[in-house]
Formats: C-alpha cells, sequence, structure tokens
C-alpha cells in the first residue's frame, strides 16, 4: 500500500502541475497542429498525387507519435526540477522502492501525454480520415502504453544530469532524430539501408507503427505500416519494462 500511495500522490502532483499552467496545454497542442495543417498540408501537394493518399492523412499517427514523444520526454524535466530543489531527496528517503518512484513519473508522464493526445486525435474528421469507436479507444490506449515507454526512457537520461541546461541539451539532440527516424514523415521501409536499421532500434518507431496498423485499411501499400500490429506491441512492453528497470537501478546508485 505504500508504494501505491507513492506512484498516486507523483501522478497527481504532476497532473495537478499540468492542469494549473494553461500556457503548457496550450503550446503543446499548437506544435502537432501546425506540423499537421502546415507542413501536411504543403507536402501533400508534392507528395499525394503519387501515393493517392493524403498527405496528412498519412502524417497524423505521426503527428500522434510527435504528441506523444515530446510530452512524455519532456515530462521528465521535472525530475531535474525536483533535484534542485530538494523534493527528489525527500522522495528518495520514503520508505517505498525505487521502481515504484519510476513507475509513478512515467505513469504521471502518461497521463498528461494521453490528455494531450486526446485532443489531437479528436481532428481526425477534419483530415478526412475515418474512424470507428472501436479505432479511437485502441488508438487511445496505444499511446498510453508508447507513453509510458517513452516517459521511462526519459527518466533514465534525467538519472545522469543534475541542472536543466545540461538535460535540455541532451533532450533536443535526442528528440529530433527520434522523431525523423520513426516513419511519422516517411516510410521506414523506403529508407537508405543504415537509417533503416537506425529506426528500428527506435522505440517511437514501433508506436507510431502501431497507430498506422489502427487507423490504415489494407491496401495502403507503400504508405502502409512497416511491421506487425503484434510485434509493435511486444516491442513497446519490452522496452517499457527495460526502461523502468534500468531507471530503478540508476536511482538505487544515485542513492
Amino acid at each position: 500500500m505504500t508504494d501505491l500511495n507513492a506512484i498516486y500522490v507523483i501522478v497527481m502532483r504532476e497532473l495537478k502541475k499540468f492542469v494549473r499552467e494553461k500556457s503548457r496545454l496550450v503550446s503543446s497542442i499548437a506544435r502537432p497542429l501546425i506540423w499537421l495543417f502546415l507542413v501536411g498540408a504543403g507536402m501533400s501537394r508534392l507528395v499525394g498525387p503519387r501515393t493517392g493518399m493524403p498527405y496528412t492523412r498519412f502524417i497524423f499517427p505521426g503527428i500522434l507519435g510527435m504528441t506523444i514523444l515530446f510530452s512524455s520526454i519532456f515530462s521528465s524535466i521535472s525530475i531535474i526540477w525536483d533535484k534542485e530543489f530538494g523534493f527528489l531527496k525527500e522522495i528518495l528517503v520514503a520508505p517505498v522502492r525505487r521502481s515504484s518512484i519510476v513507475i509513478g513519473k512515467s505513469l504521471s508522464g502518461t497521463a498528461v501525454s494521453s490528455i494531450q493526445v486526446f485532443i489531437v486525435l479528436m481532428m481526425f474528421p477534419v483530415i478526412g480520415e475515418r474512424l470507428s469507436f472501436f479505432q479511437v479507444a485502441l488508438t487511445l490506449l496505444v499511446g498510453m502504453l508508447v507513453s509510458f515507454s517513452i516517459s521511462s526512457f526519459g527518466i533514465v537520461i534525467a538519472t545522469f544530469y543534475e541542472n536543466y541546461e545540461s538535460f535540455s541539451v541532451i533532450m533536443n539532440f535526442i528528440i529530433m532524430p527520434m522523431f525523423f527516424l520513426s516513419g511519422a514523415m516517411y516510410p521506414v521501409k523506403l529508407l537508405p539501408g543504415a537509417l533503416k536499421w537506425a529506426s528500428r532500434l527506435n522505440p517511437l518507431t514501433y508506436g507510431v507503427d502501431a497507430l498506422k496498423n489502427i487507423m490504415f485499411h489494407a491496401g495502403a501499400g507503400a504508405m502502409g505500416p512497416d511491421f506487425s500490429f503484434t510485434l509493435d506491441m511486444l516491442v513497446i512492453l519490452l522496452s517499457s519494462a527495460a526502461f523502468v528497470l534500468l531507471a530503478s537501478v540508476f536511482f538505487e546508485r544515485k542513492q
């Protein structure tokens, strides 16, 4: 019960902070919408006629992946702030397992990310996408699992840094390659050999591909999913467990 209470407190603390920061919600929603309607609409003139699929429709799962990536990774910034202001020390001396702290932080990032994903997902009628209630529900569920995995990954990185400046630099160095190698903007199967292998090491690739498996029907061709839905979910679940384990170990070492 002590570990469950710790997880609950951590999640509610981050949710309250997110709800109170209205500008954070607006800015986090504005980014994917800009990419969807400005970049997507512009590229549709070039890509759409050659593929038979509007480019905005193709990148919609990728835009959801972008929302997950940015919101989940940057939720781990709270660890840096907690280090600087001493709150993390108070958590670490509490009689709870380190894995409970990691899970609580990951779930808080998942909760915040899921809110943003839901808002962006509700734009699907605007781009001409047709999704059933089952597809919407499954998309949200997969989005939550991917958010948990990426949040855990962000926590692993955050354990190595003590200040916001150094952490923000490395995050920008990691985030953009993760996004562009995820298949969000173009199919993984069309990448050159070296980049194709790099994309397969990217956990976000399988999250975006799982969303494509849900949204795209058979016959999408080269613009369709790159892997099977079963493989996508297996990698997401295994990477989540691995990141939680690594973060717990690193927290123990820094005790």
